[in-house]
């Protein structure tokens, strides 16, 4: 791993619950020695991208960041148009709807939108991190990907967070192909326990896939007339957030739910 590789590691522990972490622990979570990370660290913060805080001097994510992301949204403001158009499927649906798009290899939540409708309800997120093999985003993300693409994800070591991920790459390429007949991913308790959720991928003006749209749930409200809802309205919504985004839906993908 190199240095630009290890440092930007670095930033990857950083989350909503956890915006604070103290050297030891990040060494801890890391997996790298102190005096490395240290150093990545103070480099890091030298440019602005982390800055110590408290009198424990722990480490935040920096102003660098600010800059960065109002630059990305003036020029692509995604997250603005995803964020309408999930306030309206998570309504329609009673149910958590986020966006999640590829950087680079990564696939990351850019947005999502919570319904009242339930006290009980799946949460996310800020910038969280899917994965591509066991989550129903990361599945139609990866079903209309290149070939290339998909063999170097399936290739790395696919990690088993419960008891119902798939790991067996033969048989995830077998799911990549019934999602690409029918335009949409289904995942159970792959990701997190009790959870079930859908996802159909999104394109841009090229007609290649840039991230995906999704409903996740608790399986326990998930009946045959729930998800016959949340699979009418995913796909309606996922097919108008494409064409906000100025994209166009490649030749013969399912627009129509399959009969």
């Amino acid at each position: 791993m190199g240095t630009v590789t290890k440092a930007l590691s670095l930033l990857s522990f950083f989350n909503r619950s956890r915006s604070t972490i103290g050297l030891s622990e990040m060494a801890r979570l890391s997996g790298l020695n102190k005096a490395t990370v240290h150093r990545l660290l103070t480099e890091m913060q030298a440019q602005g991208f982390v800055e110590q805080t408290g009198a424990g001097r722990e480490y935040r994510l920096g102003p660098a960041f600010l800059r960065l992301a109002a630059l990305r949204e003036a020029a692509v403001p995604t997250r603005d148009l995803a964020q309408a158009v999930l306030a309206d499927l998570s309504q329609a649906t009673g149910e958590t709807a986020h966006v999640s798009m590829l950087h680079g290899d990564t696939l990351v939540t850019v947005a999502y939108a919570y319904s009242p409708q339930h006290g009980t309800r799946v949460t996310m997120e800020d910038a969280e991190v899917l994965t591509f093999h066991n989550t129903s985003s990361g599945l139609a993300t990866l079903a209309f990907s290149e070939a290339g693409f998909v063999d170097e994800i399936l290739s790395r070591p696919l990690e088993k967070r419960t008891p119902h991920t798939e790991t067996d790459p033969g048989k995830i390429r077998a799911t990549l192909s019934d999602v690409r007949t029918s335009g949409m991913a289904q995942n159970i308790g792959g990701f997190e326990d009790d959870v079930h959720s859908h996802a159909m991928p999104l394109f841009d003006a090229q007609s290649h896939v840039i991230g995906a749209i999704a409903v996740a749930a608790p399986t326990a409200r998930m009946s045959r007339n729930h998800q016959a809802l949340i699979q009418r309205e995913l796909r309606h919504h996922a097919l108008r957030l494409t064409r906000l985004m100025g994209g166009f839906l490649p030749d013969g993908f399912q627009r129509e739910e399959a009969a």
